[in-house]
């Protein structure tokens, strides 16, 4: 019954991420954008490289699940950045297993409110769902949200 289920989460998960990608492109947020371009540079220069990324649209309050394959034993930087009216911002974690493997909550004021970013090292190659949510002040219907996936490389980028 959890595979069924979990399968479902897939499914419905993967349609409604990009039905939403596509909605996006027409509001996409430069300074979302700005932000990412930004952190890219910082990661590049530890070694990490990006897997995925993806702009979103997103409402208040609404989970939006993203399904990502992980490689066991890699070490991946998960970052979501969140649209900076929202006053709280949250991002969890699950293996295949649907077992929570990470949590991280930012609140606005926070020095880097509407960012969120945390390693990972999965034990398994396997499935891992990423749900990311935020709460607007005005509950705001299509808020712009952005995710990206790192994996550690090997040495950091020379300057």
């Amino acid at each position: 019954m959890k595979q069924f289920i979990f399968s479902f989460l897939l499914l419905a998960g993967g349609i409604a991420a990009s039905a939403q990608g596509e909605k996006f492109q027409e509001n996409n947020d430069p300074y979302l954008k700005r932000q990412a371009d930004s952190l890219k540079q910082v990661f590049a220069k530890d070694g990490f490289i990006v897997v995925k990324e993806s702009s979103m649209n997103m409402e208040s309050e609404y989970e939006l699940p993203v399904i990502v394959p992980l490689t066991g034993g890699s070490w991946y930087q998960i970052v979501f950045i969140g649209e900076p009216t929202s006053k709280l911002y949250e991002v969890r974690m699950f293996d295949w297993s649907e077992k929570q493997v990470a949590y991280q909550k930012k609140m606005w004021g926070d020095v880097d409110g509407n960012i969120i970013s945390f390693s990972y090292i999965p034990k398994f190659s396997e499935y891992h769902m990423i749900r990311p949510v935020q709460v607007n002040k005005k509950k705001k219907k299509n808020l712009p949200g952005y995710i990206m996936l790192f994996r550690k490389t090997g040495a950091p980028e020379k300057q």
